[in-house]
């Protein structure tokens, strides 16, 4: 069953002429239990459709749907409140009452809606206690680390069981090292408690690793939609493979094209790659990832020789650019690399020309 459902959804900043179309005709589904990205760079209209579903912002045509209620129709001119839609959402800022305690701040919106203090106290108590927050209790946001205080907005979002809950950049305004740490917990309570979410980010490895499925946004349509290992390694468009990973983009130009398989000129040397989309005989786009070259000291097959230019250690692992003139090539290597010039190895089924 499907806990949301948006069909055909347009919506416009401004009118007339100078109207600023944001989303353009967007249409997708939450299921029951499922977490699904809105992935996209600023301006893809991915916060827009989240802020639409909540009731924050008025859709020019289209439909919404949470459940079976109707809570948007835009050929009926019906728009239902935000806060009649019971949805949990949690803001980048978190947004929360400083002078409340985090009690205060979780039973907000169960004392918005008049229930018993009995009741409020045990709703309130048990999803503390879900997020590992029961002993916080009487504290004040101000007294909370940065990961307690999300942990907080969560909580606000889930005490009246929302069938979906809304997660605006939820892990934004962490550091790295927490922002690592605070994605394994989400995706863990998710699992646990069973959540439907629809989360934004801008974020590839944030969007992969906490969801079920990806909508990639691009300039204000979803591009592609799929789980996060088919929109890494099976994408569809040059967008998609260039936003979904670490790349390295090639000038080239198809000179022959066979059944998927395609030979194309890359700096002067015949390659062969896997076609997405590449026409025998025009100028083409050949991408590779990062991790896919293979470095050789040694001539190979499909393989451009370059000299090195640095590395650049990132822990687990050195980063190595190669160069010559305007041509610049990256590959890993697990071992610093001395001077020299190197092969660069691509496999043909690797190497992907849009």
């Amino acid at each position: 069953m499907n806990e949301l459902t948006v069909n055909d959804l347009h919506l416009d900043y401004g009118t007339g002429a100078q109207a600023n179309q944001i989303l353009k005709g967007v249409s997708m589904h939450l299921q029951r239990g499922e977490v699904v990205a809105l992935l996209g760079p600023s301006g893809s209209g991915k916060t827009t459709l989240l802020r639409a579903v909540a009731g924050l912002e008025s859709p020019k045509s289209g439909t919404i749907d949470i459940g079976e209620r109707r809570v948007f129709d835009g050929a009926r001119k019906f728009e239902m409140a935000a806060e009649h839609r019971s949805l949990g959402l949690v803001f980048q800022s978190y947004a929360l009452w400083p002078h409340k305690t985090v009690f205060d701040n979780v039973a907000y919106g169960l004392t918005l809606r008049k229930m018993g203090k009995s009741e409020i106290e045990a709703k309130v108590k048990e999803v503390l206690g879900q997020l590992g927050l029961g002993h916080l209790g009487e504290r004040y946001p101000h007294q909370l680390s940065g990961g307690q205080q999300q942990r907080v907005a969560i909580a606000r979002a889930l005490v009246y069981n929302p069938p979906v809950i809304l997660l605006d950049e939820p892990l934004s305004n962490l550091d790295a090292k927490l922002r690592e740490e605070a994605r394994a917990f989400l995706r863990e309570l998710i699992v646990r408690l069973g959540l439907s979410a629809l989360m934004v980010t801008h974020d590839q490895g944030e969007a992969m690793a906490i969801s079920d499925r990806i909508l990639l946004l691009n300039n204000g349509k979803i591009e592609q939609q799929g789980s996060p290992q088919s929109m890494y390694e099976t994408p569809e468009t040059l967008f998609t493979a260039e936003f979904m990973g670490s790349n390295n983009r090639l000038p080239g130009q198809v000179v022959a094209g066979n059944d998927g398989a395609v030979t194309v000129m890359v700096d002067g040397v015949r390659m062969q790659g896997t076609a997405r989309g590449a026409r025998s005989g025009g100028e083409a786009t050949p991408l590779i990832r990062v991790e896919d070259v293979k470095i050789s000291a040694q001539q190979v097959d499909n393989a451009l020789e370059l000299p090195l230019l640095t590395c650049m250690y990132l822990g687990d692992r050195w980063e190595c650019l190669f160069k010559r003139g305007e041509f610049s090539l990256r590959a890993y290597s697990k071992y610093r690399l001395e001077a020299d010039s190197y092969w660069l190895h691509m496999p043909p089924e690797k190497l992907w020309v849009f």
